[in-house]
């Protein structure tokens, strides 16, 4: 969700909990790994979540060491400022009652021994759930949300909490609360948002898999921005209960990984739909171009990359296939935004209600930062000059987001794409504190356009969006391609993201 015209994103401070939490770590490390070689950890720590589960399965790898050389790359990354919570010794406790039960012969699960991080406005039963805001910054869920459960009972381990924007509301993870998360390519800049946290952990190293959350491209915005894979799922594929909302129409949670071989993983467990990716050849998948909507008004350095890897997609057999898509920002405009605004202060006062967080949603709001209460006077609650009426809300969700929906279909029927590729974001990532318009071609346009314009089609329509890298700026930005594919379709968007990525080759890694 946008924070449009918000002063404070020009600021930040640093929370004391997120101080504490990471301040403490280092001399946590200390402690648990005195006597102990860090040897081979910058092997450890690049290591897929795939081949680190099926080492630690065959016991070539203890959890605990391999736990351990990812704290030590969290501690070296501390000044990302990815998490609100981190708690070394809880997590080599769990480790190593992982390695104790490998040895008395329980069966590992398909993620064994995984540290995750998780996003900080999904439920933990043993960490605080913040939202990366002050009122629920000593709140804790006494239950798993199910995602959790899920990730827990296949063997993976909670690595921490990750920071966000404040409730999920903005694209710069700039939190007025907690303070802003760093991108691991350039720490003068954000990394995206919401799920900015994980997306600069996964990137930095500190963990290969990690939980996000998307309503309108907060797991695809900070990959693309932090040069990371993510897969924003077909909404409703992954459980979204128990994560703070904002949309039951469009919130979907999803992983940030390294590889499409990762995401895979976590589809495989959350869905519980372990069909092995059907690769196809490229020649002849086509691929969907809509330059009237997703390439207009690019910086430069964005249509450089996305030109190049779609050259190289076309030289791999790949045919691009040109057409419109009439009608659809009109259609974005009238249903993305409006219908979050209204179902949040619905969503958002009954979770507070439902998991007993001890303050109602006026409470909250009133400890809110001040960017996000000005959101929220605004757009979100009675008297806001752009409150969202019951009966405006009514006429979008049962005409104009029916219509979205046929847009698609019809779309993806005649024009047989497997998917439509873009460019992610239309600008790389910008300064942290960055204003409220960006220069682009000498043309002033809002920020909130140049983030969340090409992402906020697909999360509407509730689609399957995967993102992938596709090279980097001359300073060294990492820029993004995304596929949306048809709904329904996330297996064989990942098994055509992994020929693509094979086409298009990886990025190097940030340099901490």
């Amino acid at each position: 969700m946008a924070d449009p015209r918000d002063l404070p994103r020009r600021s930040f401070v640093h929370g004391a909990a997120a101080a504490v939490a990471l301040g403490a770590m280092p001399a946590a490390l200390t402690a648990v790994t005195a006597g102990k070689s860090s040897v081979g950890a910058s092997a450890l720590i690049d290591l897929g979540a795939a081949e680190a589960v099926a080492r630690m399965t065959r016991g070539e790898l203890s959890a605990e060491r391999y736990a351990q050389a990812l704290l030590e790359r969290c501690a070296a990354g501390r000044a990302l400022n990815a998490f609100i919570t981190l708690e070394p010794q809880r997590v080599l406790e769990a480790a190593r009652a992982c390695d104790e039960a490998r040895r008395n012969g329980r069966r590992p699960g398909p993620l064994f021994g995984l540290p995750v991080p998780v996003k900080d406005s999904v439920n933990t039963r043993d960490y605080p759930t913040t939202a990366g805001t002050p009122g629920l910054r000593h709140f804790h869920p006494v239950e798993d949300a199910p995602l959790v459960r899920v990730l827990r009972d296949a063997g993976a381990i909670v690595l921490g909490k990750t920071n966000l924007h404040e409730l999920s509301y903005g694209w710069t993870s700039n939190n007025l609360a907690f303070g802003a998360v760093h991108n691991p390519y350039d720490p003068s800049r954000i990394p995206g948002g919401s799920s900015g946290g994980t997306a600069a952990a996964i990137a930095a190293r500190m963990a290969p898999l990690g939980i996000a959350e998307d309503t309108e491209g907060s797991i695809r915005v900070p990959a693309a921005l932090c040069g990371i894979v993510g897969l924003r799922p077909t909404t409703g594929r992954y459980p979204t209960h128990g994560c703070v909302p904002i949309s039951p129409l469009f919130d979907q949670t999803g992983p940030h990984a390294r590889s499409i071989a990762d995401l895979a993983l976590f589809d495989s467990v959350v869905a519980n739909d372990w069909r092995p990716l059907q690769q196809p050849q490229l020649q002849g998948v086509r691929l969907g171009v809509v330059r009237d909507y997703w390439y207009k008004d690019l910086d430069p350095e964005v249509e450089r990359v996305t030109s190049a890897a779609l050259a190289l997609l076309h030289a791999a057999g790949i045919e691009l296939v040109e057409s419109e898509l009439p009608g659809l920002a009109r259609l974005i405009d009238m249903v993305t935004e409006p219908v979050q605004n209204h179902d949040v202060r619905h969503a958002l006062a009954d979770y507070l209600r439902e998991y007993h967080a001890g303050i109602n949603l006026e409470q909250l709001i009133q400890q809110a930062s001040p960017d996000i209460q000005q959101i929220f006077r605004r757009y979100v609650l009675p008297g806001g000059t752009d409150f969202v009426t019951d009966d405006t809300y009514a006429a979008i969700r049962n005409t104009h987001l029916p219509r979205l929906h046929g847009l698609y279909r019809d779309y993806f029927a005649r024009s047989s794409v497997a998917a439509i590729v873009f460019p992610t974001t239309m600008v790389p990532a910008l300064p942290v504190g960055a204003a409220d318009t960006v220069t682009i071609r000498g043309r002033e346009v809002s920020f909130d356009t140049a983030i969340a314009r090409n992402i906020a089609p697909g999360s509407t329509a509730g689609l399957p969006g995967l993102v992938l890298p596709a090279g980097l700026t001359a300073s060294g930005l990492p820029v993004a391609i995304e596929l949306d594919g048809p709904a329904g379709n996330d297996r064989a968007l990942l098994a055509l993201g992994a020929k693509v990525a094979e086409v298009l080759g990886p990025i190097p890694p940030p340099r901490l």
